[in-house]
């Protein structure tokens, strides 16, 4: 288990074993030990804690505020932006590869069809609307368990403007309103 001190200028470090924390520091291992430590801090200083490191690399998309909505937030995102840290002499995965970045665009299979994750709703969608009649709203809502607007939503949003799929949508002769892929 980890372990964090913070000292009196607010600088948390992050330590392998109790042993190591050096005297007259405050520690915690937990949100919940952070927030006793907190309780009986100024706001001010949970402010200055985050602005510390807001901005300093490992913490480089944080963003410094001038105060937050209340004690539990500040808490809160402290303890988030803190699991960065590596505890020193800390044992290292040698073997682990780097994480890539994520594809911003949805893969597609090798025949050039835009794929979705097997079992999500997006492929949910995606089959009912290749059926050769399509699906109805209802059975799109029924499926993913959606609101109307948000079925629409998607179609436009993802299906046609993300994954360009072309969706076109019919009324049958019943009344209701069918979603189908051009072909």
């Amino acid at each position: 288990m980890r372990l964090f001190a913070i000292d009196t200028d607010n600088n948390i470090t992050a330590f392998p074993a109790a042993e190591q924390v050096p005297e007259g520091q405050e520690h915690f291992a937990s949100e919940k030990e952070l927030a006793k430590l907190a309780a009986n801090w100024p706001a001010d200083r949970l402010v200055q804690v985050w602005n510390s490191f807001a901005g300093v690399a490992p913490f480089d998309g944080l963003k410094p505020v001038k105060k937050f909505t209340d004690r539990k937030t500040a808490v809160a995102r402290v303890w988030k932006a803190i699991q960065r840290l590596d505890a020193p002499a800390a044992p290292q995965a040698a073997d682990a590869a780097p994480k890539g970045k994520r594809p911003s665009k949805a893969a597609n299979a090798d025949d050039g069809a835009p794929t979705a994750r097997e079992g999500s709703k997006k492929a949910i969608v995606l089959e009912l609307v290749r059926r050769p009649d399509g699906a109805t709203l209802k059975d799109i809502m029924e499926a993913t368990g959606w609101q109307a607007h948000s079925v629409r939503g998607f179609i436009s949003g993802t299906l046609s403007k993300k994954m360009g799929l072309k969706v076109e949508s019919t009324k049958r002769p019943d009344g209701e309103r069918a979603y189908q892929l051009a072909q």
